[in-house]
């Protein structure tokens, strides 16, 4: 349960019986019994008047908590998916992430096609904000002995896409025990990962250590998550080559 405002929030809770299909270590996930994985707050608002805003800007703001826990050899991790194309854009919706404790390895994967063109680990901690450009897909790992707790602003309304994590048993990389990282096999070849720090965000009106939440008094600075059409050049820049 989540105190957030006047509301105790109960939890969308990802089990690991969900997470088996995603997992490097089958051998483990074959006999471990099912418990909580991760645990994501969706849809939260700090009052009646937060909430009227956010619903009319079709945006959504969520917390995600990730235990401090290894899922067999690996790290623990959510089980990743993609974002849709907004009706009549080019691009998908993008996402924007803070870190609020703990520490987040966020790992990007580009598509086209069938083939994997970008793969980028971004390493982050308390007060980071961590853009998810269009058309990548996501997982987020918990790399350390800390909980991590993580905040995002999403458009609302739709449904985001699991089946290429859960066809291929996870994401391009897996990352294991003392950090190590190993292709996964099911995507054939695949780009070398690329490490990167979170990237400035200020050209997109967010500032680093300022509480993502604080933008529900401005919630036209997060026009790009709803319209990625518009502002394609700041959000591909974000994590050029």
């Amino acid at each position: 349960m989540l105190k957030f405002g006047k509301w105790n929030v109960k939890p969308k809770v990802r089990g690991l019986e969900d997470m088996k299909r995603v997992l490097y270590d089958s051998k483990w996930a074959s006999s471990a019994v099912d418990e909580p994985a991760y645990f994501m707050y969706r849809d939260l608002a700090l009052d009646e008047d937060d909430r009227e805003c956010i619903e009319k800007e079709r945006l959504r703001y969520d917390i995600t908590v990730i235990p401090p826990k290894k899922l067999g050899v690996e790290y623990a991790k959510t089980l990743g998916h993609y974002h849709p194309k907004p009706e009549k854009q080019s691009a998908s919706y993008p996402e924007v992430y803070q870190v609020l404790e703990g520490e987040a390895h966020y790992l990007l994967q580009m598509k086209e096609g069938d083939r994997i063109t970008d793969a980028i680990l971004v390493r982050a901690k308390k007060g980071d904000n961590v853009l998810i450009p269009p058309d990548y897909g996501h997982v987020t790992i918990n790399p350390s002995s800390r909980v991590l707790k993580m905040a995002n602003w999403v458009c609302r309304g739709f449904e985001s896409d699991y089946r290429d994590f859960i066809s291929k048993r996870g994401g391009v990389y897996f990352e294991l025990k003392n950090k190590n990282f190993v292709a996964n096999k099911r995507y054939g070849m695949v780009p070398k990962l690329r490490f990167l720090k979170p990237a400035s965000l200020a050209s997109l009106g967010l500032k680093k250590g300022r509480s993502l939440y604080s933008l529900v008094d401005s919630l036209d600075r997060l026009d790009f998550l709803k319209n990625p059409d518009r502002y394609l050049d700041l959000l591909r820049l974000a994590y050029r080559h």
